[in-house]
């Protein structure tokens, strides 16, 4: 019997092709979905004392992954808007980051968490400092993540000296090791901010411990000239010299590649995370996505954080990736809403490494599932759910959320975190920040 059934006039499973299920039904028992399909029949099968959530007109579907963000970075949006990506770094961002701790962290990935709740993510890949932190704020809002304390050559207002960053990390995937919804990964933050031996310690660690490895790569020209010049190569060619370049690799943005690099991502296997809005604000340039997928590169999707985009809307970043890449190449038959939606659920899931549990409804499955409420202007009439999903739906038509068999949302109401406290925290993180922040 199960223990959850979640109902809607339709669900959309993406599982291989499978057409959306009219007055459909998804079970669930434990963390893991038993059984889909038409309403009358789980409930009759397996509804004996199950929790039927249902809306009147919604649309349920997998959970989308946003597979590259900094959360708690909410902490500093809307701080230093406006400005070329190395003076945005440079000269604010990290300066204002070498005043956080761990309780400002916490805080701020709790409100990043609720973000995504609200929006339809149910889970993310995370890179940032105090990463305990944000993975204690994980464990409290019931979200799914992937997360990782990012390593430079300089020291971190977290751990200290730059030696003792792989020992923290270690320590990290050691507590986490086996967790049912946190999972760690080794984080350089960079070819430009890791040197060539921290990079080659950072990927020892990552195959010791059977882990991702996560980095910034390629995100604008300057990045790319900065190695150059320092290397005599670009930076993915560079990466690949160290050994980097391999299926455990996930790589954030890409955005200058030349075309043999791009076939050498994809032939290395490696995950590509697409940040088009974020790209966009900063003037990095657009990522060349359509010959990275024709080259047959896995390519999901993510916001970056929210000093950078400025939100953590999923919805908001799969209508700015197809639109974008249309307007880029003049073709509107590129970046179709399917390819996009894949991009955000199934090969985000792939991405992060939990195959292809995540990203779909199907027997097996973990229970990650959000529901739609269709019954809106802006969703009337749909002819094509998949192109509604894309290009006119947003974070704010997500009515429930459901996380590892776990509601996370139910009727817009958030049942594991409790805002007024998270504003309220936030608001004093905020007068502490402009007392030290140069704006």
């Amino acid at each position: 019997m199960a223990d959850l059934i979640v109902k809607g006039d339709l669900v959309l499973t993406r599982n291989n092709g499978q057409p959306a299920i009219k007055n459909g039904a998804v079970a669930v028992s434990g963390s893991r979905i038993t059984a889909v399909g038409p309403a009358e029949e789980i409930e009759r099968e397996h509804g004996n004392g199950a929790r039927i959530l249902q809306t009147g007109q919604g649309l349920v579907m997998p959970g989308l992954v946003n597979s590259h963000t900094h959360v708690s970075m909410t902490c500093l949006r809307g701080l230093a808007d406006d400005l070329p990506l190395m003076t945005w770094l440079n000269e604010h961002i990290f300066p204002a980051e070498a005043t956080l701790d761990g309780e400002k962290v916490y805080w701020g990935a709790l409100l990043g968490c609720a973000e995504m709740i609200l929006s339809g993510t149910t889970c993310f890949c995370d890179m940032y400092l105090f990463e305990d932190r944000v993975a204690r704020a994980v464990e409290t809002a019931g979200l799914r993540a992937l997360v990782g304390e990012v390593l430079y050559d300089f020291p971190s207002p977290n751990y200290g000296p730059i030696e003792e960053g792989l020992r923290f990390t270690e320590r990290l995937i050691e507590t986490y090791r086996g967790h049912e919804t946190v999972r760690i990964a080794v984080e350089p933050h960079a070819p430009y901010t890791c040197s060539p031996d921290m990079l080659r310690s950072c990927r020892d660690l990552a195959e010791k411990h059977h882990v991702p490895l996560i980095i910034h790569l390629s995100e604008n020209r300057e990045e790319v000239e900065t190695i150059i010049e320092r290397y005599g190569t670009t930076p993915s060619r560079h990466l690949d010299n160290l050994g980097l370049l391999t299926p455990n690799l996930i790589a954030d943005h890409c955005v200058i590649l030349d075309p043999e690099e791009i076939e050498l991502l994809a032939g290395r296997g490696v995950s590509v995370i697409h940040n088009p809005r974020s790209n966009m604000k900063l003037a990095s340039g657009v990522a060349p996505v359509t010959a990275l997928l024709q080259a047959g590169a896995r390519v999901a999707l993510g916001t970056d954080g929210p000093a950078s985009n400025n939100n953590l809307d999923v919805f908001g970043e799969m209508d700015a990736a197809a639109k974008l890449e249309k307007v880029h190449r003049l073709d509107p038959t590129v970046m179709s809403a399917e390819t996009v939606l894949d991009m955000a659920t199934i090969n985000g899931a792939v991405a992060l490494g939990w195959g292809d549990e995540l990203g779909r409804l199907a027997p097996g499955c973990l229970a990650d599932m959000i529901v739609i409420d269709l019954d809106k202007p802006h969703l009337t009439p749909m002819y094509n759910p998949v192109s509604h999903l894309v290009y006119s739906a947003t974070g704010a038509d997500v009515v429930h959320s459901v996380v590892h068999g776990r509601i996370l949302m139910e009727n817009r109401r958030l049942t594991t975190l409790d805002l007024g406290e998270i504003y309220g925290r936030m608001e004093t993180i905020a007068a502490d920040m402009l007392k030290v922040v140069k704006r």
